[in-house]
């Protein structure tokens, strides 16, 4: 894999997440080292005896250890069974051993290359496992004209590695062999979708790609699937699966910028007016267009949407941060079955997660559990570590409002219960809805910079409700003396989350309830909850319509797509979620888009 790793998000304590940055890409090397170098694992597997295999293993697992981890030795029964396995099952293992076999001296004096060929146009199983027809072994010079984009071409030796298609076959099972140990098919474009009943006239015939992962990350009775007990492979295989998705998506993009690219009238003219002669250069760019989920144009446009619905009915009123739970009991039950850990499984996260943010949506919105609904708009995030949580913003009834302060003291709270009357609610607070510690207490804090709490933890003491000057409420948080114990240290009312104690109880989770009806918070707010995923903050910028121009000779031109991967940052959990097509936005309320023409604004394509 040619993404970038991000190590740096399992620094500390916390589970451990396969984070990727960037562009993510896919390559193969030579059948042979280069002269003086050391055989990678396809190579040393193949060429080198079994007693080799073991100690350059043992010798690579040493190296790559960290200096404070724990010493691990290889099994050798361990190490045999997994060789025999792979010999007798995986047809690749075949292939290439046939390979060397075959050609013998000729694979150290000669050039051959071994081509595994991507169609499967002959055959229409879903799953197919290669055949000798879907392989072959040449030397230079004999067809190479005839050889398929998509195929995978071994070369005997060479310098540098070849870039693998996602569409081939051959790719999943090649980088994962100990998840597709006989060799099973990953996706490519002639898998035919079965299709029992449907209403368009032009029916899809063609699994798509996300399709299939969907199907491979679902658990099915009477099928072991070594992939959902893989652990932190798994994670891999979800970030990888989706980066995969993104590529046959945005490849799409590219091959149909004409389709796309356009220009208003008043740049052209500007461009031709600053002395271009050469006109085709004017808007010159490459374009994510806005119907691509989670580009910078996509999250422009669901920023306007929801400006227009509160345009038409007014603020919100509440603003709701609800965050998966990863030790739901429905969770930890299906877990603690399969002897694996949260971080193991973040299909199971994603699906778990929906199902209670669709139940808690249904709740505010059709069954008024604040009042009389008029609208709900959410947006989906991840946190650093994958977990998946939804910003809410609620629309309610005129006479549904909270005009006074007492009236928002009834929905929210931001006090420690008592653990007499109420000592269930008094755990969940104290568990899920307290900040830090943080402060002097420990400077060390994740919130901390230089030297202050960036959520601005403690808040001051209060016996009573208001809005201060800024347009942000000041809760109740009355110092009667309650405290919770976290890490050692006293805890009071000054770092308790305001939450609403219903759903608390009800949902188990990190539910943040805040009152944002005022103007000066609904710019700051909009602007929040559509700031997009987890990357550089430059990638939420929308870039600017103007055409490029010429510096030194030389055209700039504007890579939306390239702008999008340079700044991106995936994770298990936003890979499962994606892949699974659950919505990263929701609105109850439709937004009809209209265009509106000025003077000179026309597009120009």
């Amino acid at each position: 894999m040619g993404g970038e790793i991000d190590a740096s998000v399992n620094n500390g304590r916390g589970p451990f997440v396969f984070r990727l940055h960037g562009q993510n890409f896919h390559q193969i090397g030579s059948l042979l080292p280069e002269e003086g170098l050391p055989p990678a694992f396809t190579q040393l597997y193949i060429f080198d005896t079994e007693n080799e295999v073991r100690n350059r293993i043992s010798a690579f697992s040493s190296k790559r250890r960290a200096p404070n981890s724990q010493s691990r030795t290889l099994r050798d029964d361990t190490v045999e069974a997994i060789k025999s396995m792979l010999d007798e099952c995986n047809p690749y293992a075949k292939i290439l051993r046939t390979a060397r076999d075959r050609f013998g001296d000729a694979l150290q004096s000669s050039d051959v290359k071994m081509i595994l060929i991507s169609g499967r146009g002959t055959n229409e199983k879903t799953y197919n496992l290669p055949t000798t027809s879907e392989v072959a072994a040449l030397f230079v010079g004999d067809f190479d004209e005839e050889i398929d984009a998509r195929d995978i071409i071994v070369e005997t030796k060479g310098k540098k590695l070849t870039r693998i298609s996602e569409l081939h076959p051959s790719y999943l099972p090649l980088q994962y062999p100990l998840l597709f140990p006989f060799g099973e098919d990953g996706y490519h474009i002639d898998l035919h979708l079965k299709r029992t009943t449907t209403t368009s006239k032009k029916p899809r015939s063609k699994v798509s790609m996300r399709e299939f992962f969907a199907y491979k990350i679902f658990e099915r009775y009477n099928q072991f699937s070594a992939l959902m007990f893989s652990g932190k492979l798994f994670q891999q295989f979800l970030v990888d699966g989706f980066t995969m998705i993104e590529a046959e998506r945005i490849r799409y993009l590219k091959l149909n910028q004409k389709a796309l690219r356009a220009d208003k009238y008043s740049n052209v003219s500007t461009y031709a007016a600053s002395g271009n002669q050469d006109s085709t250069k004017c808007g010159e760019r490459i374009v994510l267009p806005s119907t691509y989920v989670g580009g910078a144009r996509y999250m422009r446009e669901k920023y306007m949407d929801a400006m227009a619905v509160c345009q038409t009915f007014g603020y919100p009123e509440l603003f709701i941060t609800f965050t998966c739970n990863p030790k739901w009991p429905e969770i930890t039950r299906h877990l603690q079955q399969r002897r694996l850990k949260s971080e193991d499984r973040a299909d199971i996260l994603s699906r778990v997660f929906k199902m209670k943010l669709d139940s808690l949506i249904f709740e505010i919105h059709n069954k008024n559990l604040f009042g009389s609904s008029r609208g709900v708009i959410y947006t989906i995030e991840f946190q650093k570590r994958g977990l998946p949580h939804a910003h809410i913003l609620l629309w309610l009834m005129p006479r549904s409002k909270t005009p006074t302060t007492i009236d928002i003291d009834k929905v929210i709270s931001a006090e420690i219960p008592d653990q007499a009357t109420d000592p269930i609610l008094y755990d969940i607070v104290k568990e899920l809805m307290i900040h830090g510690p943080c402060g002097l207490a420990n400077p060390r804090s994740p919130c901390m910079d230089k030297g202050k709490c960036t959520k601005k933890f403690p808040k001051d003491f209060s016996n009573d409700t208001y809005i201060n000057k800024d347009g942000f409420p000041v809760y109740r948080r009355r110092n009667d003396g309650r405290f919770v114990e976290k890490s050692g240290v006293p805890i009071d009312n000054r770092f308790v989350i305001p939450y609403n104690p219903y759903i608390l109880l009800k949902y188990h989770a990190h539910i943040n309830v805040e009152w944002c009806n005022q103007t000066r918070a609904i710019k700051y707010l909009f602007k929040y909850i559509n700031k997009g995923n987890d990357r550089v903050t430059a990638a939420a910028a929308v870039p600017k319509e103007v055409p490029t121009n010429e510096v030194g000779g030389e055209t700039i031109v504007i890579d939306e797509i390239k702008e999008y991967y340079d700044c991106r940052y995936v994770s298990p959990g936003e890979s499962s979620w994606r892949t699974f097509g659950f919505e990263i936005h929701h609105s109850s309320t439709t937004v009809q888009r209209l265009a509106v023409q000025l003077p000179g604004e026309h597009h120009v394509t």
